[in-house]
């Protein structure tokens, strides 16, 4: 598996991207630390809390870094009308991650130190959002929020509203407040590597169920091993291969868009009374971003 990509280019908070052509199969592999302690870092989190959005950070990553135009944006986001959990919200665009959880700390204390993904959410749903940016279009699929993870739930979000073969593979650590994450997305495009139409998809398509079988053999200590490159990670895997193309993704940053600027041109748009309605004793709008939990002071 020939490679240009320089050792430190497959480290901490990037993605590597693979092709495997002679099986028709791409791929995504990425790590992830000091990013995740900079966006959780904002809000005072329990563990669980933790855990559970260092994992949708890493599918963001993942199913973000597949946009082919730069400036395109990937939202997903997780809802329930009644769990301890109700809203999870993270957006990928150009390389910047940010994310957000809202929970009820008190139900959380009751449910003990690793909850299952339904014990958070009860019955919700996922929603993963397309916006691209070089067409202007915005596609979304909804799916439940089933399975024992956001990867599982995920793998159904493409299978259903992308009809597109998928396997993701996430591992979280953490350590004393400090987390690394790591995950692993593999997807078949039948009848052609990507670029081409698809003519038909099969779940039990011979090609796709030898790369996921050799994808799904990956160990949690591996996506999650700082002194495993991502580059060798993938060579692990499809090193029987005839050809793994690999390329490196954009480097990966907290991408809060919060601003003063920002948050006057939303305000603009609203008409005067409503301005007149958000103003405190001090004639100033006041802003709480919930990504990064600043406060902005607005002139209204």
């Amino acid at each position: 598996m020939p490679s240009s990509i320089p050792e430190d280019e497959t480290g901490f908070d990037r993605v590597l991207r693979f092709t495997i052509p002679q099986r028709n199969a791409r791929g995504r592999v990425v790590r992830l630390s000091p990013v995740l302690d900079l966006i959780q870092g904002a809000h005072a989190y329990p563990p669980a809390i933790r855990h559970l959005l260092a994992e949708a950070l890493v599918v963001t990553a993942l199913i973000g870094s597949l946009l082919k135009d730069g400036e395109g944006q990937l939202t997903m986001q997780a809802q329930t009308e009644d769990g301890v959990v109700d809203l999870l919200v993270c957006d990928y665009r150009g390389g910047e991650l940010r994310g957000y959880v809202r929970h009820d700390a008190e139900r959380l204390a009751a449910l003990g130190t690793n909850p299952s993904l339904y014990a958070l959410f009860g019955r919700g749903y996922l929603a993963i959002t397309f916006d691209v940016a070089t067409t202007g279009q915005r596609y979304q699929g909804i799916v439940p929020l089933e399975g024992d993870s956001l990867g599982a739930a995920c793998e159904a979000y493409f299978a259903q509203s992308e009809q597109v073969p998928t396997l993701i593979r996430i591992a979280t650590r953490s350590e004393g407040g400090h987390c690394v994450a790591g995950g692993l997305l593999l997807q078949h495009l039948a009848e052609g590597e990507e670029g081409r139409e698809r003519l038909h998809v099969r779940l039990d398509h011979p090609e796709w169920e030898h790369v996921a079988a050799l994808a799904g053999s990956i160990r949690h200590e591996e996506l999650i091993d700082p002194d495993l490159s991502l580059e060798a990670l993938v060579w692990r895997l499809f090193h029987d291969e005839a050809e793994v193309r690999v390329e490196a993704g954009r480097p990966l940053e907290r991408g809060c868009r919060c601003s003063v600027e920002h948050y006057t041109s939303v305000i603009a748009q609203f008409p005067d009374t409503d301005r007149a309605d958000m103003r405190n004793e001090a004639g100033l709008v006041v802003v709480d971003c919930a990504f990064c939990s600043r406060l902005f002071e607005i002139p209204a």
